[in-house]
């Protein structure tokens, strides 16, 4: 009985946890969407579905994150939590045309 009212206490947090997770698509070397706007002060699960046959890399400066996800293959990308501003990332093997930013409020 006891571990069922710890399991019943953890379920807000599991579905809030939840509600954290965004999905960035790789499509024909571009990231979509471009802006993904996040809360601030909140880490979140970032999952990149990289839906090229290439490879593609999820980079940013700002996130001090690197990340190879190669073709058709999905990888989580942990951040935060963040301060409001803007965090631009880009794709290393097409950054001309990989490119994007994720907006924390």
């Amino acid at each position: 009985m006891r571990r069922l009212l710890l399991c019943l206490a953890l379920l807000p947090s599991v579905a809030l946890a939840a509600d954290l997770e965004y999905t960035l698509v790789i499509r024909d070397h571009r990231f979509e969407p471009a802006e993904i706007r996040v809360p601030a002060g909140k880490k979140i699960k970032l999952l990149v579905d990289n839906q090229d046959a290439t490879a593609e890399e999820f980079e940013s400066h700002e996130l001090n994150r690197e990340k190879v996800v190669p073709g058709k293959a999905k990888l989580p990308v942990f951040i935060g939590p963040l301060t409001p501003g803007r965090y631009p990332f880009f794709g290393d093997f097409h950054p001309q045309t990989a490119t994007g930013v994720i907006v924390a409020e």
